[in-house]
């Protein structure tokens, strides 16, 4: 206890130190050394920073991220005798992994800290959408998950022709195909628009079949009932997609300026893409979900098919999981 609340002393006096200019406080920067290899106060301000650490619990997270950050330089230092710092797959994820900071250090710069919408571009954007809000559904399903290669002709033949879940779980078991069974309840802010749609409109029990890569779902709605959210409980989340919304948008037109003053030249028959869309640095500024879901690709012979092809489809069907 003593020494963590030693190092806890140290992280706050060299900060101030730092903060103030004081040169002399470099040497005392050193927390722990490892094989010779020291570790610092700078990099558990770091730690502590990336953790989200509180004020109140630093001195007792402290000691267990210095005893992580040993271990990390234990590994890392036979990994330098290992010579895996020369590993070409080694160079090219670290290669890839600076790109990505520097990039998207860059965005953040020009973007500026975020700022916070105002109430009434919340209130505005609720009353925009009373189908995430004010008219809100929610869903109750039953499903059976199943691989996707198991979907042969006479499955689907026996989907088509079934009345419930219950008589394709049967006619699986009979075939020794394997499946889960799981329900779920998901609202009308969890899913694309027009798989909502088709949702509402469907009779209870009704089969229907989600394609989700390796895997596939078959749903039936039990229950549709009203579920309201007043402004007070969506605000907080509506607040984090403008900002989200705003930062990439601004990215995208950072992007888009990029692009027009630059020469880029496709090589070896590559062709430029139609459309061009934001790079994974401008998405990682809009890392939190949006209420707002894409539309998925409906389609199928008489049972309703939806296959999640794309990110932002997967995402709005995540619900149907």
């Amino acid at each position: 206890m003593n020494r963590a609340k030693t190092l806890a002393t140290l992280l706050f006096v060299a900060a101030g130190l730092s903060a103030c200019g004081n040169k002399e406080s470099k040497p005392g920067q050193t927390l722990v050394r490892v094989n010779g290899e020291e570790i610092t106060v700078s990099q558990l301000n770091e730690e502590l920073q990336r953790a989200n650490v509180q004020a109140p619990q630093q001195e007792a997270a402290s000691k267990q991220l210095i005893e992580s950050l040993v271990d990390r330089q234990l590994l890392v230092n036979e990994a330098m005798q290992d010579k895996l710092d020369r590993d070409p797959k080694v160079v090219q994820a670290i290669e890839r992994a600076k790109a990505l900071i520097i990039a998207q250090s860059y965005l953040q710069k020009k973007l500026g800290p975020p700022v916070k919408p105002s109430a009434a571009d919340v209130e505005a954007y609720f009353n925009l959408h009373p189908e995430f809000f004010t008219n809100r559904k929610q869903f109750d399903m039953n499903e059976l998950v199943f691989a996707t290669k198991d979907m042969n002709d006479a499955l689907k033949a026996t989907i088509d022709s079934a009345k419930s879940l219950e008589e394709v779980a049967s006619w699986m078991e009979q075939h020794k195909v394997a499946f889960g069974r799981t329900q779920i309840s998901r609202t009308s802010a969890d899913l694309p628009p027009e798989l909502v749609s088709k949702l509402v409109g469907m009779p209870r029990g009704q089969l229907f079949i989600i394609k989700e890569g390796e895997r596939s779902l078959l749903v039936a709605i039990t229950e549709i009932k009203d579920a309201p959210v007043k402004l007070a409980a969506a605000a907080g989340q509506i607040e984090q997609y403008l900002v989200n919304k705003k930062n990439k948008d601004a990215a995208d037109a950072e992007l888009a300026r990029l692009r027009g003053k630059a020469k880029i030249e496709y090589l070896n028959g590559r062709q430029p893409p139609e459309k061009v869309t934001a790079s994974a640095s401008a998405s990682a500024l809009a890392e939190a979900p949006a209420v707002p879901a894409q539309a998925p690709t409906v389609g199928g012979s008489d049972k309703s098919e939806v296959k999640s092809d794309d990110a932002a489809t997967a995402r709005g069907v995540t619900g149907l999981k």
